[in-house]
């Protein structure tokens, strides 16, 4: 890589020894992890010495490793260099905009990581299946999970180095817990044949279980003589009036398992309640982020109303005089399916989804 023969950026997440060494020349020293590969082989992954150097400088930078003296190599580092397809040019199902039918997946879209390849894979094969049943699309938004964050990103934003998903990425990440993932998607998995009736089942007995605590925290009130024993037992300021039972949740240091427990003598339907940790857990995250979330709700129904603006893939730009020449420029490019897909494309303004906007109207 450092001699000129491979031109393409590297994953930022995961460079080799050498791009190490080039880009943080004032650290002393570097972590290596040595990784059995196997119970029945003496083979060893040497983890953080990723290389595409010599095999001589190779041989020489593994032996100056302590305890690595008289190491043997069976595999010598080597670079690879992906070719990538521009992802602008899909749509959100990952099929092609110029050829119908086709779909493109993982590292060819440009992104690095199993995760991402298996996921996009999964969204491509799902809409495949669908298109040859004459189907509608199947897409997930930003707000549903964070491979509507991933596909959002490849199809709107420019990238001069392979894609990663973190969750930094995505602005709703309070609603994309791993606690809740089966609340989020097993509706979809249930409705493509993929979660088992009994699974589906016990889910929606789970979720209106959920449901029913949830409510009760928010209707239930307890008073100063049900909660300060607890209350003081952790060091908790006592209550001096009767309140919501939510209201005691959303402190900091209380547990609602703990409270359940508590309170369960007092409450008969709590002792039944409490019995699922899961969803007890579930309940707690939800009333103690309840304003965020809250506010994120609202935030997506406004992101919603111009996800619903649909804008025909044949539309011509160029009848719309007002545009900014970038802006123009790029909802060529991008041809974006709908006003909130426009919105994200980094060069089209505000004032350019505006009088788009008006246009479409």
């Amino acid at each position: 890589m450092f001699t000129g023969l491979i031109h393409g950026a590297g994953p930022r997440y995961c460079p080799s020894i050498e791009d190490k060494i080039a880009r943080f020349s004032e650290r002393t020293s570097h972590q290596i992890l040595l990784e059995p590969e196997g119970l029945n082989t003496e083979s060893v992954y040497v983890n953080g010495f990723s290389t595409s150097l010599p095999s001589d400088i190779q041989e020489q930078g593994l032996h100056s490793i302590p305890g690595l003296k008289n190491a043997q190599i069976l595999k010598y580092g080597y670079a690879v260099e992906y070719d990538f397809f521009f992802p602008y040019q899909l749509k959100y199902t990952l099929e092609t905009k110029n050829i119908s039918g086709l779909f493109f997946a993982g590292q060819i879209n440009g992104t690095s990581g199993y995760e991402e390849a298996a996921s996009q894979g999964l969204i491509a094969g799902i809409n495949a299946a669908l298109k040859v049943q004459d189907k509608a699309p199947f897409t997930l938004l930003r707000s549903e999970a964070y491979i509507g964050v991933l596909i959002d990103d490849l199809v709107n934003k420019s990238t001069e180095e392979p894609y990663r998903m973190f969750t930094s990425l995505a602005e709703y990440r309070l609603l994309l817990r791993q606690d809740n993932a089966k609340h989020r998607l097993m509706k979809y998995g249930y409705e493509f044949g993929l979660v088992e009736q009994q699974h589906y089942d016990a889910f929606v007995q789970q979720a209106n279980s959920q449901q029913q605590l949830h409510e009760l925290c928010n209707t239930l009130k307890v008073t100063p003589t049900q909660m300060n024993g607890y209350l003081e037992s952790i060091g908790d300021s006592l209550l001096f009036e009767t309140v919501l039972l939510s209201t005691v949740v959303k402190r900091t240091t209380v547990s609602l398992p703990d409270v359940l427990q508590h309170l369960a003598p007092s409450f008969e339907i709590l002792d039944t309640l409490r019995k699922n940790q899961t969803t007890v857990q579930h309940v707690e995250h939800d009333l103690k982020y309840e304003g965020y979330i809250k506010r994120h709700l609202q935030e997506i129904e406004n992101f919603k109303v111009n996800e619903g603006k649909q804008i025909p893939l044949n539309f011509n730009y160029n009848n719309v005089k007002s545009l900014s020449k970038e802006g123009r420029d790029k909802l060529i490019k991008h041809r974006p399916e709908s006003l909130g897909q426009a919105s994200r494309i980094s060069g089209v303004s505000v004032t350019d989804v505006s009088i788009l906007t008006l246009y479409l109207r």
